[in-house]
């Protein structure tokens, strides 16, 4: 679906824009050194907006001094409290994350409004199944139109205020309730949305509901900006997004690596070196396939699209460039032979 085009500082989403990666800090934000070190640490991952969480004054200010320091948008997340809001934005936010649900009502959101006016940036609302408005629960339920409906609501009270650069997000920790929502917002509006599974948990079950809510959308054309929410270090919920970007053929900037899962065919140490091979080529951006086969019964078959690859047998191991055979190795020389092709390749 093509949206709105959004500006957070110097990135754009929205309009067609690549979908961009988000992330927030674990520190507090008052803390500057700790925080601007865990962002350059995001940065590093690959991580395109980053948001904090302004819980007191002194969070608010120090907004100022950590967005000096870093080299990518900074969003400030506002609950309960309108001067905070006010408070972030004077001080250098990029854009600030609002859940109008809880932040009070319509004089306290002309507050807001008035202040991202004047320093002309973004607002996304956002409305999750904890802080949905008494009379839309009363009158749905806890489900997707009560999601949408709250969030469609607050966006109009900022719009009745004159704030035109918005983006909604509708998070819950059921993903098919996820889903669900985000499919019936984007029937109705064309603003930017984000799109992720709040709560989603610790590192295992995180990624998995996540994969399947925010991959399940953006195979739909639904999304602007996603985040992974994983209760774990922030640069895992960047690793994974990339991961999510790249399953759903989003991303193509990176060195994709194939892999049998292996069975009892399989005479070498294979699963061990797809790993090697994995990790060693997470820092290139450059499209390239390698598959790391098994065994040669459809290895190389199966990876007949990749631009380099290897499967072995009966202590032989065969290397392959586009599918066709290359080269025999003993299969003790396969990780140095495949290494020396690796590099090359990515030269």
């Amino acid at each position: 679906m093509q949206t709105k085009r959004v500006r957070i500082g110097d990135t754009v989403i929205g309009g067609g824009e690549r979908i961009k990666i988000q992330s927030m800090t674990t520190t507090k934000t008052a803390d500057v050194e700790s925080t601007i070190k865990q962002i350059a640490e995001l940065e590093q991952a690959g991580c395109e907006i980053v948001r904090v969480a302004i819980a007191d004054e002194a969070d608010a200010y120090a907004v100022k001094t950590v967005k000096d320091k870093i080299g990518i948008p900074l969003v400030a997340d506002i609950h309960f409290s309108p001067k905070l809001a006010v408070l972030a934005i004077e001080n250098g936010a990029d854009k600030v994350r609002i859940n109008p649900g809880n932040i009070g009502g319509e004089k306290e959101i002309r507050l807001v409004a008035d202040c991202v006016k004047q320093h002309k940036i973004p607002v996304r609302v956002g409305a999750n199944t904890g802080s949905i408005e008494k009379n839309f629960l009363e009158k749905y339920g806890k489900n997707e139109y009560a999601l949408v409906e709250s969030a469609l609501y607050n966006v109009g009270i900022l719009e009745r205020f004159g704030v035109e650069d918005l983006v909604i997000s509708v998070k819950a920790s059921s993903v098919p309730l996820t889903v669900s929502a985000y499919e019936l917002l984007a029937t109705k509006t064309s603003y930017p949305l984000h799109v992720g599974v709040t709560e989603a948990g610790t590192t295992e079950a995180g990624i998995v509901k996540s994969a399947v809510g925010i991959g399940s959308l953006l195979l739909k054309g639904i999304g602007d900006t996603i985040r992974v929410s994983l209760t774990d270090n922030p640069v895992r919920e960047v690793e994974s997004a990339k991961l999510v970007l790249r399953a759903c053929g989003l991303d193509e900037e990176y060195v994709e690596v194939v892999s049998c899962p292996t069975c009892g065919r399989c005479s070498w140490e294979s699963m061990g070196l797809a790993n090697k091979v994995t990790e060693f080529v997470k820092p290139y951006k450059k499209r390239a396939k390698i598959a790391v086969m098994g065994c040669v019964v459809n290895g190389p078959g199966e990876a007949k699209d990749a631009d380099l690859g290897i499967a072995g047998g009966n202590g032989v191991c065969l290397l392959f460039k586009k599918g066709e055979p290359y080269k025999k190795v003993p299969a003790e020389q396969a990780e140095e032979e495949l290494f020396k092709e690796i590099k090359a390749l990515l030269q």
